[in-house]
């Protein structure tokens, strides 16, 4: 239940939130085992295999295949975290059984449902996006500390009734970044071009908020809407200029559109932030700055030996 105090303070006052005005503390978490900022991504096999991944100033899980029949309508979106403490989090998080209430070290309120959440892709046709289901299989790669890096399938799922598409992407997220580099390398039953539509959820974060877009930049941008009890959520995608098709909102998300060959691995870069968090997000004019100033390259990488 949320404290009745906070609740009847106006909607302005969090609109300039800062640290000094989190929410308050239900049930801390049982302390850090270790305050050492590193990189990690894991497996919570006692909650339906979502995969989690964390560095010092983010957090993000996907979903496994259990939470399909668990939880409908899951799906392949990404879901994002804030936090506000340099060090790991998010498996006590989600071990307290009440990720959604603010413990002292971050908070879950970016609620996917079935949209891209902070950066889930989908096939664009016939003006629809259609979309996989939650990943099938992992391969850690790396566990830090330096960089969290693994790879997920994603099995065949069908684009209207005459073709089917299955993906592999490689997830890396370094210390010191709010943004994962994501290589996605799409598969086809039939042959042609594929138009691949990279989402940032709507209504993730309550209905509102801004966006900011550069097309010459690949950039989309989104500040989130203030919620009253837990500030806002920021995301951001970059993505190559070269390869967008066209910039496209549909019911349940803003979309870049790229032109994607099938078998050519892809970059693109998805990036959050809590503005109560680290980071120190305040005004999405800031926000902005820090995506446009991302260092990004969209060459991919060798594939890594297994």
């Amino acid at each position: 239940m949320r404290r009745p105090l906070l609740a009847a303070l106006p909607l302005l006052l969090f609109a300039g939130m800062t640290s000094a005005q989190l929410p308050p503390v239900e049930g801390p978490l049982p302390p850090a085992p270790d305050r050492t900022p590193r990189a990690t991504v894991m497996i919570a096999d006692y909650r339906y295999d979502d995969l989690l991944w964390e560095n010092d100033r983010t957090a993000h899980r996907i979903y496994g295949r259990a939470l399909e029949a668990a939880e409908p309508p899951s799906g392949s979106g990404i879901d994002s975290w804030g936090k506000n403490v340099a060090w790991l989090f998010m498996d006590r998080q989600l071990r307290s059984g009440d990720q959604h209430r603010y413990h002292g070290e971050g908070i879950d309120f970016y609620n996917v449902g079935s949209a891209r959440g902070a950066g889930g892709l989908g096939i664009w046709h016939d003006n629809k996006l259609w979309t996989s289901r939650n990943y099938r299989a992992h391969r850690i790669l790396s566990n830090g500390p330096a960089a969290a890096d693994f790879e997920v399938d994603y099995a065949p799922w069908p684009i209207d009734v005459g073709r089917s598409v299955w993906e592999t992407r490689r997830f890396t997220l370094p210390l010191g970044t709010h943004f994962t580099r994501m290589v996605s390398t799409l598969r086809s039953d039939k042959p042609g071009p594929l138009i691949v539509g990279i989402g940032i959820g709507r209504r993730a974060a309550g209905d509102g908020g801004e966006l900011t877009v550069d097309r010459a930049r690949g950039i989309l941008s989104f500040w989130g809407p203030a919620d009253p009890h837990h500030g806002r959520m920021a995301i951001a995608l970059r993505v190559d200029p070269a390869m967008i098709a066209d910039i496209r909102n549909d019911a349940d998300n803003y979309l870049v559109l790229l032109n994607v060959q099938p078998g050519k691995p892809f970059v693109y870069y998805s990036g959050s932030a809590w503005d109560l968090g680290e980071g120190g997000f305040r005004t999405r004019a800031a926000w902005d700055a820090y995506v446009a100033a991302e260092p990004v390259t969209f060459t991919p990488p060798s594939s890594p030996k297994r």
